[in-house]
């Protein structure tokens, strides 16, 4: 797991010396991604210049050292992540006589791309990764990024200048650009809470999908092909589906998930895991303890407030697996401590407030261990978020009432008053009465006035439903999930959902999450659940092993059934929460009304005021718990004003 930055310019004005300084200044601005060594590559003629940070897993030796050339010295790579089933690779290199000075999986890569080309080897690389590939042959830069994007990179191309790196402040770095937001991007953002691929915050920089790679020589333009295609194994998954039965099936998939743990768990360092009592990281944990020769040492956080707190969930699965667990019982002093080097760790505006306990969890994990593998890729690939049973059923009783009807609920729930909703809940029994004064009139004023299950579908996954309320005059980039050609390649609503999920949501939220606060610690984090293979099983999968009646991931909780009794991991799914709301009436209440003060507000010129005054006073008097569109704010805000200090 490293960091990598690198540029060319094509004018070749600039000297060896220049080049080298340059490319350094860049990689130094991910040190903390590659703690363990640095390097930089240079070729003063053409203008390119490669630098790497290293964080040393595999090969501690200095035959690891990027970037890399290849024996013939036509290729030069700086490298990003882990490929596990490296050591096959080699060996079948090997059987074509190639020889090998160390041990990496970095010089497998190159060796590789030498031997059979670039295309052909990304193909078969299964793991995680993010690349830059100088060819001194072709002069050719190639830049690629795993199958479903656990790792990242961005790339920007002004006149003379490429620029790349594995994150935003690595471009930052270099004298020659000057870095404007993207007002387009940041409205999605408000959508979101995080910028959608293949845009960034910045004007003109754009994030490498997933699956993507490109392709540069002098005098042409950037060219992007797509390598691997969620949507083509999507459909062939459903229109090829999974003929045995569900045994079969559960020891099909018991196999993959095994080999994928165990391949994640090759290392030459200390390796641990994320755990948080659910089902995918026990799952995770599960596995790999059934082929550890030792305990594994498990990591968790916990909450004083029940309503989030999964620690005990996550002790009593540790007891029962005999883990060597850890945990750490989180308070507002830690987020108020986390909270200044955020804008640092995600380098671009991100408002999943999810980002606080994974952080503090990495930070834990890293005093005993380098590497962690965790469970997330779960509620995709088998089903497990609530909204797919939610959005299903929501839409089947709204199709049967009147268009006209619905719309006129809508628009008379949306401009209700949040106090009116507070009222009524307060006189009203059960869960109707608690979602009204959770302030959910205006969010069922939302879902009444969806135009078709897509539409209902990003009514309820938006934060700002309308955020062209908040930037007048701004249109938003409509990204994957507004493509209408996913209706007809995937004709079923919640398969949709997952794949809508899987292209967006899994890469640009929650892998975003989990690689940035790992590696501001210096942390590898790796995902067992997203080997690829096992993702193409799981589309395989029909619904009926899927969601059960218990709820989604049916078949992995079979699987986890063989591994534990169900009593210690069946509950009601929580998700990695925080109590934010609660937070922001108490200890964050002075720091988010110094961001949210009208005169900031209207001096930076991003925002229209009055509804996010709206909404924060709202929220403060209790009238209705808005944390969610706050903290987008207030992450923006933040990152804004200490990006320009």
């Amino acid at each position: 797991m490293c960091g990598l930055a690198g540029f060319i310019d094509s004018s070749r004005q600039t000297g060896a010396d220049d080049l080298q300084q340059t490319v350094q200044r860049m990689a130094d601005t991910l040190a903390y991604r590659g703690p363990d060594d640095h390097g930089a590559w240079v070729d003063a003629e053409v203008g390119v210049a490669l630098g790497h940070r290293r964080l040393s897993i595999i090969d501690l030796s200095p035959m690891g050292h990027q970037p890399m050339a290849s024996h013939d010295g036509r290729y030069v790579i700086a490298y990003n992540g882990e490929v596990y089933n490296f050591p096959d690779l080699r060996q079948e290199l090997e059987g074509e006589g190639i020889g090998f000075r160390g041990t990496s999986d970095t010089e497998v890569i190159v060796e590789a791309c030498a031997r059979w080309g670039p295309q052909t080897a990304i193909k078969r690389l299964n793991g995680m990764f993010a690349f830059a590939l100088w060819d001194r042959q072709e002069c050719r830069l190639i830049l690629a990024r795993d199958h479903v994007g656990i790792k990242p990179l961005y790339w920007g191309h002004f006149g003379n200048l490429l620029l790349f790196g594995s994150e935003l402040k690595a471009l930052r770095a270099h004298p020659g650009w000057q870095p404007r937001i993207n007002r387009q991007a940041l409205a999605s953002y408000l959508r979101h809470f995080y910028v959608p691929a293949p845009l960034s915050i910045y004007e003109g920089v754009c994030k490498l999908k997933p699956g993507h790679m490109l392709s540069w020589q002098p005098g042409q333009p950037p060219r992007i092909s797509c390598y691997w295609d969620l949507r083509q194994v999507a459909e062939a998954g459903l229109q090829t589906p999974y003929a045995g039965t569900s045994e079969e099936a559960l020891e099909e998939l018991d196999w993959l998930l095994k080999d994928s743990v165990k391949q994640q768990m090759v290392s030459d360092v200390p390796l641990g895991a994320f755990l948080s009592g659910g089902i995918d990281s026990s799952a995770v944990v599960a596995l790999m303890q059934a082929q550890s020769s030792h305990p594994v040492r498990t990591f968790s956080i916990g909450f004083s407030d029940q309503g989030f707190d999964e620690a005990p969930h996550a002790r009593a699965v540790a007891a029962h697996l005999g883990t060597a667990h850890t945990e750490y019982y989180a308070q507002p002093r830690d987020a108020m401590d986390l909270i200044p080097h955020l804008h640092q760790f995600y380098d671009e505006p991100f408002a999943d407030s999810s980002q606080l306990p994974t952080c503090l969890v990495s930070q834990l994990a890293r005093r005993d261990v380098t590497v962690a593998l965790s469970g997330d890729g779960g509620d995709e690939l088998f089903a497990g978020y609530h909204h797919y049973r939610i959005c299903a059923s929501v839409w089947r009783r709204l199709s049967m009432a009147p268009a006209p009807l619905r719309h006129m609920a809508s628009s008379a729930l949306r401009h209700a008053p949040n106090g009116l909703a507070g009222a009524v809940g307060s006189v009203l029994p059960g869960a109707l009465g608690r979602q009204l004064r959770l302030g959910r009139l205006q969010r069922i004023g939302q879902v009444l006035g969806a135009k078709g299950p897509d539409d209902l579908y990003r009514r309820i996954i938006s934060q700002w439903h309308d955020p062209a309320q908040i930037m007048p005059g701004i249109a938003e980039y409509k990204g994957e999930i507004w493509d209408e050609a996913a209706v007809t390649a995937i004709p079923d609503f919640i398969p949709r959902m997952q794949y809508y999920d899987a292209v967006q949501y899994l890469p640009d939220d929650v892998l975003t999450k989990v690689d940035r606060a790992s590696m501001a610690v210096g942390l590898e984090a790796r995902l067992p659940l997203l080997d690829y293979r096992v993702l193409a099983f799981a589309w395989r999968l029909p619904m009926s092993m899927k969601m059960g009646l218990g709820g989604g991931k049916w078949i992995l909780r079979k699987l986890l059934a063989r591994y534990m009794p169900p009593t210690s991991f069946e509950r009601p799914k929580m998700g990695f929460g925080v109590p934010v709301g609660a937070w922001l009436r108490g200890d964050l209440r002075e720091w988010a009304g110094d961001l949210l003060a009208e005169s900031r507000l209207r001096a930076d010129g991003f925002f229209a005021p009055a509804p996010i005054l709206a909404a924060w006073r709202a929220h403060s008097a209790g009238e209705a718990d808005l944390s969610h569109i706050i903290w987008t704010i207030l992450m923006f805000q933040q990152w804004l004003h200490e990006t320009r200090a």
